[in-house]
């Protein structure tokens, strides 16, 4: 498998988010996020660490750009903080935090590589979150309105534009499980904010449209197929609810399906609270679907939770996150997701590992089994291409180590070994070998 396997026009890219990598939290008129809150309440993180400095990307951008041309990417996907532009959520924008994005946009441009830009990644504004948060429908709003913000102070420069990262973990994680900021645990709290992030996205994709003629715009989702864990009927019918739970309830209604009626039937006195219209904003067609891909469901009935199955580990090779690494899946959800909505375009905006890397007595990171990660998912998604997918681009998660959310610095995804003690970079063998691969000519013979 060579570069050149893939099309001459693939996207090849490495991703972030804000909240992980910029820190200079209280600079220049930034508000603070629900992540900012959730990260300094004693408990909720590895240590009490904190995204307060993170890998200070806001201060070190053109060297972490100077990072992503030595890889040879040609693109970036990053997010924007959104308390950055608007610290109390609406209202009149920060000047130094537009001026911030326009600069990091701007020194992306003069690398030769295109932005990327996500608009949410899961820094909601604490002062919103106060007033309701995602279970408010107000908070849709005040998103729609950000984006229109954005998207006319960079529409000119940004050709592609992602809406929401991963509405099930600022749903599902956020408001249900608790472990992901705000930290709430209610079914009812988590389904009304999963409806309201998929309105957002229906309000902002016109928005952006509007603003930034021609630009390409869409929303990424992390999928993962659900298998059970026997050939038991109930088995069986627990992976169907796990797949409502974690794919259908998303895709469906972005697709023009509407709310997967089983999954309706679970939720039954918390439906969503869906209005007039609703359905048909979701349902605003985007030039293509973003998917994260880390692992897969294995999961066998229970009578635990609202959605009756539990997870089972399968799998000897595992991630230091204690997924099992399962490529395979990889094809499969992009076949399926292919033949059942027929995006007209599709791009793995994030895939990658987590590993307990560490500087070796010869300088380097040496993190072989990443770089085996990487190749086995290179050639499943090949596989999904030859098959006829859509498949656009891959962007590697993540370009550097960072504050890794309820795991602080515990878990490193990045090509680039980070010490956090001094900011120092270190690009990992992992990343050397991306480098070679994406270094060799796209030419065909």
């Amino acid at each position: 498998m060579k570069r050149s396997d893939f099309p001459p026009d693939f996207t090849w890219g490495t991703a972030t988010s804000a909240y992980q990598i910029e820190g200079a939290v209280r600079e220049d008129g930034r508000g603070l996020s629900i992540w900012d809150t959730f990260s300094h309440t004693p408990g909720k993180t590895q240590g009490g660490e904190t995204g307060d400095l993170a890998c200070d990307h806001y201060h070190r951008y053109r060297e972490d750009i100077a990072l992503m041309k030595e890889l040879g990417v040609n693109a970036y996907r990053f997010s924007v903080a959104w308390p950055r532009i608007l610290p109390k959520g609406r209202g009149a924008p920060n000047p130094k935090g537009l001026d911030f994005y326009g600069r990091l946009v701007d020194t992306l441009l003069a690398q030769g590589i295109t932005p990327w830009l996500t608009l949410y990644h899961w820094d909601l504004p604490q002062a919103l979150e106060d007033q309701g948060g995602w279970p408010a429908r107000e908070t849709a709003y005040a998103f729609a309105e950000y984006a229109d913000l954005l998207s006319r102070h960079l529409g000119d420069r940004v050709r592609h534009w992602i809406t929401l990262n991963e509405p099930w973990c600022s749903a599902h994680l956020g408001y249900l499980a608790g472990v992901h900021a705000p930290g709430k645990q209610d079914l009812g709290l988590a389904v009304r904010a999963s409806h309201h992030l998929l309105l957002a996205h229906g309000l902002a994709v016109p928005l952006i449209r509007r603003n930034a003629p021609g630009a390409q715009v869409g929303i990424t989702l992390n999928l993962a197929p659900g298998h059970p864990a026997s050939p038991d009927p109930a088995d069986v019918a627990a992976a169907r609810r796990f797949d409502g739970f974690q794919n259908r309830w998303y895709l469906d209604p972005l697709f023009g399906f509407g709310y997967p009626l089983d999954l309706l039937e679970l939720y039954g006195e918390t439906p969503p609270p869906v209005q007039g219209g609703d359905l048909e904003a979701i349902a605003v067609p985007t030039d293509f679907l973003g998917i994260n891909y880390y692992t897969r469901a294995v999961v066998r009935n229970s009578t635990l939770g609202p959605y009756r199955f539990q997870s089972v580990a399968v799998g000897e090779e595992r991630t230091a996150m204690d997924w099992e690494i399962y490529p395979e899946g990889l094809q499969e959800l992009l076949l399926r997701v292919s033949r059942e909505y027929r995006p007209k375009a599709i791009y793995i905006t994030e895939n990658g590992a987590a590993y307990s890397d560490v500087v070796s007595v010869d300088g380097e990171v040496h993190d072989p089994a990443r770089t085996r990660y990487l190749e086995r998912h290179f050639a499943q998604s090949l596989l999904a291409l030859q098959e006829g997918v859509p498949l656009k681009g891959y962007f590697v998660w993540s370009l550097l180590d960072n504050f890794e959310w309820a795991e602080g610095y515990s878990k490193r995804f990045g090509l680039v070994y980070v010490d956090f003690a001094t900011q120092a970079r270190r690009l990992k063998a992992s990343g050397r070998w991306f480098q070679g691969f994406l270094r060799e000519a796209v030419a065909r013979p």
